[in-house]
């Protein structure tokens, strides 16, 4: 432990010791008058960071009546730590020196010998006892105010360095947002476009009925990427939220516009929290959409029900009856789906089944989003 973290009344207490150790050593007791100007100087140093200079000034008559120093010597020291007027410590210091230099031999009782004292007290020591507390006085005070400099210019820089990260983030969402606009969504606008054309052309019904379900979910995904846009160009002004979020209302839509054969049961209520109706949402979605990729012409079977506080979602589709079409993908649906459930304190597991389809099964504690 250093001195710095001292509690306070522990320095208090060891400043009052050694100055009575001073007035035990230096005056004698018969000496009444120092005697009692030099227990004042002890008795007052708890009160130096709070009255510093009227500390100072009561401590004055040790130096002035005895030979006991150590307290107006703190008080100065205390005084010069927290004071800026020079010309008052310069001249505190001077009043010191001369109160510690000049002997006021009229209050001495005869049986106390002070007539060498005069001599034996060299102008140049006594200056120098007076300006050194004062000098280190103003050596804490300026050392405590460049840390307290250093600690503001740490935090200026840190913050510097937080809106310069901000800048270099909200410039590539932008650029990424201008690729996103030039590239992705003029493509999905032309897949709409054709679709739409497919759709009018077309001369059975099957294929109009995939012409536009292709131009359906062409559009819905340039709404969303629009919408992606603009959250993108917004970074760096207020936050923006990606709404609407999906929820429970929005499964029957989703499986129905899924393009495979699926069924829906559920008997979730609507009040559930949002986190958790936007992950069963999004596992259904992610299920479904590798049940599309992956098991061409399979169905699938959606069941949502809560039990025991937790919520289960569970996605089954038969074996693929054609085979699947190489797409591309980065296999992260997955383990975004487990990332999120694990975010809310649940599992998501995965794997095939004994008939040759596969299955997903989300578990999700319902309080641990709330």
């Amino acid at each position: 432990m250093t001195a710095r973290s001292l509690p306070a009344p522990l320095i208090d207490a060891a400043c009052v010791i050694a100055a009575l150790v001073d007035v035990r050593i230096n005056v004698p007791p018969s000496y009444e008058p120092g005697m009692a100007c030099a227990l004042l100087g002890a008795f007052v140093l708890p009160l130096r960071r709070h009255l510093p200079l009227t500390t100072f000034l009561l401590t004055l008559g040790s130096a002035l009546f005895s030979d006991a120093v150590f307290a107006p010597l703190a008080a100065l020291y205390t005084l010069s730590s927290l004071n800026h007027h020079r010309a008052l410590l310069a001249l505190c210091g001077l009043l010191y020196a001369v109160a510690d230099f000049l002997p006021f031999r009229w209050w001495v009782p005869e049986a106390v010998d002070y007539s060498d004292s005069l001599n034996a007290r060299d102008l140049t020591h006594t200056l120098a006892w007076a300006t050194a507390p004062v000098f280190l006085g103003q050596l804490v005070q300026a050392r405590r105010e460049l840390s307290v400099r250093l600690e503001e210019i740490s935090e200026a820089r840190e913050h510097e360095r937080l809106l310069t990260a901000q800048g270099v983030l909200a410039k590539e969402r932008a650029q990424l947002a201008r690729e996103m606009h030039d590239m992705v969504a003029h493509q999905v606008s032309l897949i709409a476009v054709q679709a739409g054309a497919l759709q009018v052309g077309a001369r059975d019904s099957v294929t109009r009925q995939a012409a536009a379900t292709i131009r359906r979910l062409s559009v819905q995904t340039l709404e969303e990427l629009r919408h992606m846009i603009t959250v993108l160009r917004a970074s760096g002004s207020r936050p923006t939220e990606l709404t609407p979020q999906p929820s429970l209302a929005d499964l029957g839509h989703l499986v129905s516009g899924s393009g495979i054969e699926a069924e829906l049961h559920t008997d979730l209520p609507g009040t559930l929290p949002p986190p958790v109706q936007r992950a069963v949402y999004r596992t259904v979605q992610e299920a479904l959409t590798n049940v599309r990729k992956h098991a061409p012409g399979a169905a699938a079977t959606v069941r949502i029900h809560q039990a025991n506080g937790t919520v289960h979602a569970t996605v089954t589709n038969t074996p693929a009856t054609r085979p699947a079409l190489t797409l591309p993908g980065a296999h992260h649906g997955l383990a975004g789906l487990r990332q999120r459930a694990e975010l809310l304190g649940g599992t998501v597991t995965s794997g095939p089944t004994v008939g040759g389809g596969y299955e997903l099964h989300l578990r999700l504690p319902v309080d641990a989003a709330q």
